[in-house]
Order: structure tokens, then C-alpha cells, then sequence
């Protein structure tokens, strides 16, 4: 019956007994070998008293459907019983509700399904395996009343059988016909073999071996019982009975287990009702040693083929963990896996690695998808096309320069220090498109290479002409004479100096930490893992990152503070002016830069932002040092070349004393027009002084 109802996928039921040896004693068993296999719960235990009080039957339907998952019910009851709880579920309208599995008690009988058939229909069951024996149908068909006498029973039988009473002494009185003693069993009467007879047949033949064993052992041919038998030990008997094997009246074989208990063979059957609406209990498997069902022929009151549940809980889905009910192994509550949690097992959640996260049903870890910043998203399509605009702008620049490189305004450009600004502005564009590749060991290296190393070029040639100029009028309000290291050459070395202080620190950058890539989980690791990323870097820190931009601003904080120092040079110095403006503007670049980049540190755009704000901010500060001081003068060279011709040439002293006498008077110049102080600024400087005969250099190379 157990193998049964875990056939049936059924792990919750109840069990009904009528009082007494055969129920209690059927249930119990029951209840402790489903104890032990683990596999079914017992919902409720209930009793059939013996002499029941009106309503019992009601009252026990009720109860059972106190627990209504356990629609399954084991019953180990007598027929009137089975009738009567049949008859109370039907009176409560529960027919289907309950799937009834009756013990060899029910068998196939009639009697307990009679007028209950809808209410019964699908019950599941069992019988002895039974075979008719013929030699008994012979023998107990010759039987009559004058050769059937040692049975005391048997004229009982013979009235019942007939319908017949046996003279006036009769045990069944009122009968109106009187027996003849000539009636046929068999042939007058219906007559159908009783299903125990092969049993209660190999149980007489059983203890037959056993007292003929015990003779053969204890007598050793000695004819009838000897003395050694004459007084039989029960236990010595029961070791023989047990002992015992042979084929039976059905010519199955007889033996009994260390428990005493014969092979259980059964017959299992369902009472259905077919489509002619008859009811019959059908053969759907048997049981010997194991379970045979055919699933097939199973029939239930529902058009649903499947089978019915009684299951306390139903079974979790996938990604749900079972959180058992305390005492009740049988119910649950399903627990879903949340987070980055998978079902590791029936009962428990676990965490995934942290380069994965749970599948879709949370049955296993996958590994989360790596992604990097693509070309076509609009997040790298934008400073990709201003860094394109740029270099083909410094590009166009630095070939016009080089085409017009003896011309007035690249000399008086300064054309060694043009060249090293316009190379670092080129690396201020360049650095977008590793910025934005794939990261690799190659790609990671251009990234620490160039990051800092265009802007430190830029500003370190700024900062060196700023300082130049700040120095030459700071010198002239001192004396006439020149201050040192102003030439190019001189120029060139302190710009290279200020640059190779950023190359030692990328060589030991390379040297104490050599670039690699890897894969960043933490920062996409939404709560949601499905929209878990992992992002794909160059191990270049936020700390990294202001190292190795920290000394190109170092630069442009330093040359804006010149900037500012110089901005009281006179107008026709006009070179440091256009220096002061591009320097306010990248400073004011950099102050947006700073907090559009580290307030986005914890945002899931976080590489989308910081790549493009970055990108986007050094080729804006490029923009506005090439727009600010080269773009003015390539327009002149190109559309007005009339301009870009050779002023008269001034000594430097000359133009030293110009300066100075233009501090000096610079409180006058805004009492009169700017052409007047320039007049008197020019009046005041003799062209044939002395000063004028060292080396001369223009008007605005001195300036520049």
C-alpha cells in the first residue's frame, strides 16, 4: 500500500481505522514503515469505534477535511464501515474529493460499493494473489448432506445455499420449501470457490512439512511420534514452519520469511466505472516483492488524465529553495534563490562566484558578460569626432606652418616652442582613440604613456613662454639688460626638462606596476543580476589616473598664474593675452571636469561617463590653445598674407626700454588715445642709440 501511494506521487495522507486487532494493528504498520522510508507524511490518524454513535461517520469526514491536501485516505476498515464513510462523503457532496486506497478488507468486494459508486469510483485497492483450485471445486461440489456429516456447519449451509429448510427442526425457520437432500451444489445454486481457500489449503500442508521435517530430524525413522516428540517445544516448531519450503496448492512456492510472514504477492485493483456506466474493479498491477502498476489503465472521476495530487505542499519551481515545516517533512514553503544566490540543492541556496551569476533559472552560475566601451556608442561617437576634427585641424596647421616656416608670423611665433605645443596638442587629441579601444597590454601602455604626456607637452610649453615674458618685462623694469635663457635653444631645454620630469614617472609607473588588463565585477553589479556586467579596464586607477594628470595641471595652474602676472603687458605685446585666455578657459574645462568625473564614481554608467568626460575634456583644453593662438595666425598666413610681412627690425635693449617706459607711463594711457602713447612710447626710443648695434631680433620675437 506504501508503494502504492509513492507510485501515485501522493506523500500526504490520512489513515482510517475500524477499532480493533485487524484495522489498528494495519494502520500502524502503515504509519511506521512510511516513517521509515521518509517519503509520506501522516495528516491525521482517525478511528472507527466499534459501536458508533449517530453523526460518527460525519464527524470523521470533517475531520479529514480539516486537512484538505490529504486527499488520499488508507483504510484498514470492514465492509459496513467502508459502506458507512462512503455514504457520509457522498451526503457531503465530496465525491472526487477523496482518493480512497482500501486494504485486502475491501478487496474486490460489492457489498461496500453498493449505490456508492459514484462516491467510490477511482478507489485503488488490494488483494491476495489467489488461484482457484480445482481439486477443491470437485471435492466440495460432491459434497452433500449424507457425506458431508463431520461438518457441523455444513446443513447451515445448505439451507442458506438453497433457500430450503432441513425438517422441523431447522435452523432457518419460515423458508417455504423443505430440502430434499438430492440438491447439487454448483448446479442448483450459485456457487464461486472462496478466494482463502489455496491459503488456509498451504497453511495445513505448511505445518504437514514442518511436523514431518521435525519427525525426520528428531525420530530418525523411528514409526509414529517418538519420545523426543512427545512433548513438542512451541519454538522448536515455529524454527521448523519457518524452515519449511514448497509448492503450494497453486503450485507457487511456500516459504516464509525471518519475520514469519509468507511472500506477499497481490493483486491490485481500481473500482471504475466505464462507458457503458458500470461499475467493475479492474486489474491495474500487482505486487511481488515490487511493484508492477500499469499507469495507463488508470481511471479517474476527472476528464484530466493526469493524476490526482495529495501532496501538502506542491513542489517548488526552479530557483526555489524548500523551507521544510518544522516536525512536517512532508510541507514546505518555497523560497525563491533572490540576488546572486542559485539553487545549489532541494533545500539550499548558494551564492555564486563573483564573476558569475545565477542562470535564468537559477539553477547554476553563468559568467556575467564582459563588456568595453564600443566605437559605435554614442558615448565614444562624440569625442571620436571632435578628436578627429582636431587632428585634421593640427594637422592642417602644423603643414601650413611648416610650408610658411620663414615667414614673419611663424618666426615671431617662436617656431621651436609652436612645434612642441602643436606636438602636444596633436597627443591631446590622440589619446581618445586608446581612450576607447579594447583594452589590452598594448592599448593599457598607450594609456600611460600618453594620457599625461600631451598635456604636459602643451603646458609645458605655455608655461615657458608665459614665464619668458614674465621674466623680459620684469627684467626691463630692472635694467636694459637681457635676462638669461631666453633664446630658443635655452627655451627648448627648459621645456624638455619640465616634460622628462613626466616621462621618469611614467618609466617608473612601467616599472613598479606593468600594465595589465582586468575585468572590473563591482562596478555593474546591479541588485538585479541579470543586469549584472563585468567592465573590461586597464588597471589604471582613479589615484593612477590624478598621478599622472596631476603634473600636467601642476603646469597649468603654474602658467595661468603667469598668465595673470602678465596681464598688464601693454597691447602691443599682444601674445600674452590670447596665453591668458586659453589658460582661464582650460582652467575653467578642468574645474567641470574634476566633478562631472569622481561625482559619477558610483553611477552603472560609470565607464560610459568618465571615459567620455575625460576624453571629451582634453581635446576641449586642446581645442582652446590651438583656437586661442594658432588658428588666428594660420587665417592670416592664408587669407591675408598682405599682413605677414617683416616690421622694422629693434634692438633688444630698444625694445626692453619700450617696455619699461611703457610701464612707467602706463597710468597715462588712459588719459589719452592709444595711438598717442604709442607715438610717444616710440618717440622716446632712439633708433641710433648705441643699444641698437648687438644682435636685433623683430618686434615680436621679443614679445612672443
Amino acid at each position: 500500500m506504501l508503494d502504492i501511494v509513492t507510485a501515485m506521487g501522493w506523500n500526504y495522507v490520512s489513515t482510517l481505522a475500524s477499532e480493533g486487532n485487524y484495522g489498528e494493528s494495519g494502520v500502524e504498520a502503515f504509519v511506521q514503515i512510511s516513517r521509515e522510508s521518509g517519503g509520506v507524511c501522516i495528516a491525521q490518524s482517525l478511528k472507527i469505534l466499534r459501536e458508533p454513535r449517530p453523526g460518527e461517520f460525519d464527524k470523521i469526514v470533517l475531520r479529514m477535511l480539516e486537512t484538505p491536501n490529504a486527499r488520499a485516505v488508507i483504510m484498514f476498515a470492514n465492509e459496513d464501515d467502508i459502506r458507512r464513510i462512503l455514504d457520509a462523503a457522498k451526503r457531503h457532496n465530496l465525491t472526487g474529493h477523496f482518493l480512497w486506497v482500501g486494504s485486502d478488507s475491501w478487496g474486490s468486494k460489492i457489498s461496500p460499493v453498493v449505490q456508492q459508486e459514484q462516491v467510490a469510483e477511482g478507489a485503488v485497492t488490494i488483494l491476495p494473489k489467489r488461484t482457484s483450485v480445482d481439486a477443491f471445486d470437485r471435492y466440495f461440489k460432491s459434497r452433500s448432506l449424507s457425506n458431508n456429516r463431520r461438518n457441523v456447519w455444513f446443513a447451515e449451509f445448505w439451507e442458506e445455499n438453497f433457500g430450503c429448510k432441513l425438517g422441523m427442526h431447522g435452523k432457518r425457520p419460515g423458508l417455504p420449501k423443505k430440502c430434499t437432500g438430492l440438491e447439487k451444489v454448483g448446479r442448483e445454486s450459485t456457487y464461486e470457490q472462496e478466494g482463502k481457500v489455496q491459503f488456509v489449503m498451504d497453511a495445513v500442508y505448511a505445518m504437514a512439512h514442518a511436523l514431518h521435517h521435525m519427525h525426520r530430524e528428531l525420530c530418525a525413522g523411528y514409526p509414529g511420534l517418538c519420545p523426543r516428540m512427545a512433548n513438542i517445544d512451541g519454538k522448536e516448531l515455529l524454527a521448523h514452519i519457518r524452515a519449511v519450503s514448497f509448492n503450494g496448492s497453486a503450485e507457487s512456492q511456500v516459504i516464509f520469511n525471518e519475520n514469519g510472514d509468507a511472500p506477499g504477492r497481490y493483486d491490485i485493483f481500481q473500482y471504475q466505472i466505464n462507458n457503458r456506466s458500470q461499475a467493475e474493479y479492474k486489474v491495474i498491477g500487482h505486487w511481488t516483492d515490487q511493484l508492477r502498476l500499469n499507469m495507463e489503465a488508470l481511471q479517474w472521476l476527472t476528464d484530466d488524465s493526469s493524476l490526482p495530487a495529495s501532496v501538502c505542499s506542491l513542489p517548488c519551481r526552479t530557483g526555489e529553495r524548500k523551507k521544510v515545516v518544522k516536525g512536517v517533512p512532508c510541507c514546505w514553503h518555497c523560497e525563491r534563490c533572490e540576488g546572486y544566490h542559485f539553487q545549489s540543492s532541494e533545500f539550499t541556496c548558494e551564492l555564486c562566484p563573483y564573476e558569475k551569476r545565477p542562470d535564468q533559472n537559477r539553477t547554476s552560475c553563468q559568467q556575467i558578460p564582459i563588456i568595453k566601451l564600443e566605437w559605435h556608442s554614442p558615448w565614444a561617437l562624440v569625442p571620436v569626432f571632435i578628436s578627429v576634427l582636431g587632428i585634421i585641424t593640427t594637422t592642417f596647421i602644423i603643414v601650413t606652418f611648416v610650408r610658411y616656416n620663414d615667414t614673419p608670423i611663424v618666426r615671431a611665433s617662436g617656431r621651436e616652442m609652436s612645434y612642441v605645443l602643436l606636438t602636444g596638442i596633436f597627443l591631446c587629441y590622440i589619446i581618445t582613440f586608446p581612450m576607447i579601444a579594447a583594452p589590452d597590454v598594448v592599448v593599457c601602455s598607450f594609456r600611460r604613456i600618453f594620457l599625461g604626456l600631451g598635456m604636459c607637452f602643451s603646458y609645458a610649453a605655455l608655461l615657458t613662454k608665459t614665464n619668458r615674458i614674465h621674466r623680459i618685462f620684469e627684467q626691463g623694469k630692472k635694467a636694459v639688460t637681457a635676462p638669461r635663457f631666453i633664446s630658443p635653444a635655452s627655451q627648448l631645454v627648459i621645456t624638455f626638462s619640465l616634460i622628462s620630469v613626466q616621462l621618469l614617472g611614467i618609466i617608473v609607473w612601467f616599472a613598479a606596476d606593468p600594465p595589465h588588463t582586468f575585468v572590473d565585477y563591482g562596478e555593474q553589479r546591479t541588485q538585479d543580476p541579470r543586469n549584472a556586467r563585468g567592465v573590461l579596464k586597464c588597471d589604471i586607477s582613479d589615484l593612477s589616473l590624478i598621478c599622472s594628470l596631476g603634473y600636467s595641471i601642476l603646469l597649468m595652474v603654474t602658467c595661468t598664474v603667469y598668465a595673470i602676472k602678465t596681464r598688464s603687458v601693454p597691447e602691443t605685446f599682444n601674445e600674452a593675452k590670447p596665453i591668458g585666455f586659453t589658460m582661464y578657459t582650460t582652467c575653467i574645462i578642468w574645474l567641470a571636469f574634476i566633478p562631472i568625473f569622481f561625482g559619477t564614481a558610483q553611477s552603472a554608467e560609470k565607464l560610459y561617463i568618465q571615459t567620455t568626460t575625460l576624453t571629451i575634456s582634453m581635446n576641449l583644453s586642446a581645442s582652446v590653445a590651438l583656437g586661442m593662438l594658432y588658428v588666428p595666425k594660420v587665417y592670416v598666413i592664408i587669407f591675408h598674407p598682405e599682413l605677414n610681412v617683416q616690421k622694422r627690425k629693434r634692438s633688444f635693449k630698444a625694445v626692453v626700454t619700450a617696455a619699461t617706459m611703457s610701464s612707467r607711463l602706463s597710468h597715462k594711457a588712459s588719459d589719452r588715445p592709444n595711438g598717442e602713447a604709442k607715438t610717444e612710447l616710440c618717440e622716446n626710443v632712439d633708433p641710433n642709440s648705441p643699444a641698437a648695434k648687438p644682435k636685433y631680433v623683430s618686434y615680436n620675437d621679443v614679445v612672443i
